[in-house]
């Protein structure tokens, strides 16, 4: 009973989708082929990225990163991060693994908020097509006023959990 009530939401939605195939019911259909093209972008690339972050937190040491984006790693760390997140790939929801393994090996918090902005809005391929789709000039004027509003988040962020204990939880 436990184990049903856990997976409730699941069950409800495939319930949900079998029964729109079932009565032709198309939008019911149309969520049921989003949510399979989704899953399916999800099992060729969760795996992969895991394997790239696992190989990331066994090699690079903890002390390297603490030092060059840690907490007194400065504007020069700042730089660091949104080279990082600019030169990656994938969906957002790659980079929040990501950012925990930054977190655990001592990358500063206000790094990893700047890091998941600037993932979310800069990365160098994503830029690549947008220019273009939406010209140039488009592209930098969005890169020049969100890049700064994530490195005022982050720093906001960075003040505002200071003194507050926090902790991060384990997935």
């Amino acid at each position: 009973m436990k184990l049903l009530t856990k997976y409730s939401f699941a069950i409800l939605f495939l319930a949900f989708i079998g029964l729109s195939y079932w009565f032709d019911f198309s939008v019911g259909e149309q969520i049921g082929l989003n949510f399979w093209t989704f899953f399916k972008e999800m099992i060729v690339f969760l795996p992969m990225m895991f394997i790239l972050i696992g190989l990331f937190d066994v090699w690079v040491p903890k002390e390297r990163i603490e030092k060059h984006i840690g907490e007194s790693s400065g504007w020069k760390g700042t730089g660091l991060v949104i080279l990082l997140a600019g030169l990656q790939a994938g969906p957002l929801y790659g980079a929040f693994p990501f950012a925990y393994i930054l977190w655990i090996k001592g990358c500063s918090i206000r790094n990893i908020f700047i890091y998941l902005g600037a993932f979310a809005t800069i990365k160098i391929p994503m830029i690549a097509f947008e220019i273009g789709f939406l010209g140039l000039k488009f592209s930098l004027l969005r890169t020049l006023i969100t890049l700064p509003v994530f490195i005022l988040l982050g720093y906001l962020m960075e003040w505002h959990l200071q003194d507050k204990n926090f902790e991060v939880k384990h997935p």
